[in-house]
C-alpha cells in the first residue's frame, strides 16, 4: 500500500443525486487525481466526464498544483463526476477563502439538488397515471 504524506490537506464533500465524494486536496509539485484509488483519467473513461470532474480546480486555479484523492460512491458515472466537481470547489474554497467568489460566480458552489421523484402510490412512475378508459 502507498505511504500516507504527513502533510496538511483540506477536505471537503460534494454530492449530486444519490453520489456522495469525499475529496481531499492537498498542495503538490505537480497536479494528480486519484478517484478511488485510480487516476481519473482511468475512472472516467470520457473526455466530457474527464473535464466536468477537474472543472472547478481548471478554471480558478491552473497555476497552482494539487494532490487530490476522492473517494465517491453511490449513483451514477455523470453524478459521481458532478459531485466531485463539488467536492473540489468546496474543498479549494477551505483551502483559500479568497477563491470563494470566482468558484460562486462560476456556478461550483451550488449544490444541483435535482433527484429522482419518488414513485406515488396507485400511479404507474412518479406522475404518470393508468390510461383512462370511457368504456
Amino acid at each position: 500500500m502507498a505511504t500516507k504524506s504527513t502533510s496538511k490537506y483540506y477536505e471537503a464533500v460534494g454530492r449530486r443525486k444519490t453520489s456522495s465524494a469525499r475529496v481531499r486536496i492537498t498542495p503538490a509539485s505537480k497536479t494528480s487525481v486519484l478517484v478511488n484509488e485510480k487516476d481519473h483519467t482511468e475512472y472516467f473513461k470520457t473526455k466530457e466526464l474527464q473535464n466536468l470532474s477537474i472543472e472547478s480546480l481548471v478554471k480558478t486555479l491552473p497555476d497552482k498544483s494539487f494532490e487530490i484523492t476522492v473517494k465517491v460512491s453511490g449513483g451514477g458515472i455523470n453524478g459521481q463526476a458532478e459531485s466531485v466537481r463539488l467536492g473540489i470547489a468546496r474543498a479549494l474554497e477551505v483551502f483559500d477563502g479568497e477563491l470563494r467568489a470566482p468558484l460562486k460566480k462560476e456556478g461550483f458552489l451550488t449544490r444541483d439538488g435535482r433527484a429522482k421523484e419518488r414513485r406515488k402510490f396507485g400511479l404507474k412512475k412518479a406522475r404518470k397515471s393508468k390510461q383512462w378508459s370511457k368504456r
